[in-house]
């Protein structure tokens, strides 16, 4: 998976996870990427504040989506685990703040970066949704399945999940 790829699904996952915040969604309970959470989390992770955010939502989102697929499924908030790692070493080496700017956004404007990245694709699927498989993860047109999905769950005021198979 290409460097593209990669930053693509890390945009898509940040912007996804601020979206499911208390403040905005509510389909999980934290407040991570409020305005206020560096108050909470700069006396702890003084140098790495914005990672902190960043595995917070991560730990919340994906708990919420396991809860709902199955074992050996994967999706936006568990990857194969090089996947992961990349993941993990793009925030931490993100020194300008770049994905964090792109996940402390207005609900507007989070749901107008997940239009764009789901091209006009929408579903109408409430709960799991199978997007493709494990290899596809980083295609542009899975990403644009995986945004148009969450989409179109927020709009409806619905939960979608949607996941990756093995072949």
């Amino acid at each position: 998976m290409n460097d593209r790829a990669k930053r693509d699904i890390l945009t898509l996952r940040l912007t996804v996870g601020f979206l499911g915040e208390r403040a905005q969604y509510s389909w999980w309970s934290t407040s991570f990427f409020d305005s206020s959470a560096h108050l909470f989390l700069e006396p702890v992770f003084s140098r790495t504040s914005r990672l902190a955010q960043y595995h917070g939502i991560l730990e919340a989102a994906r708990r919420q989506h396991d809860e709902y697929l199955s074992v050996g499924c994967y999706h936006l908030f568990r990857l194969p685990e090089e996947v992961e790692h990349a993941l993990h070493e793009m925030m931490q080496t993100d020194e300008s703040g770049d994905f964090a700017r792109l996940a402390l956004q207005t609900k507007d404007a989070a749901l107008d970066l997940l239009r764009t990245t789901a091209a006009g694709y929408s579903s109408t699927s409430d709960g799991p949704v199978l997007v493709g498989t494990v290899d596809e993860i980083g295609a542009p047109k899975a990403l644009r399945l995986t945004a148009g999905v969450y989409l179109s769950a927020f709009i409806r005021d619905a939960k979608a999940f949607p996941y990756y198979v093995r072949e």
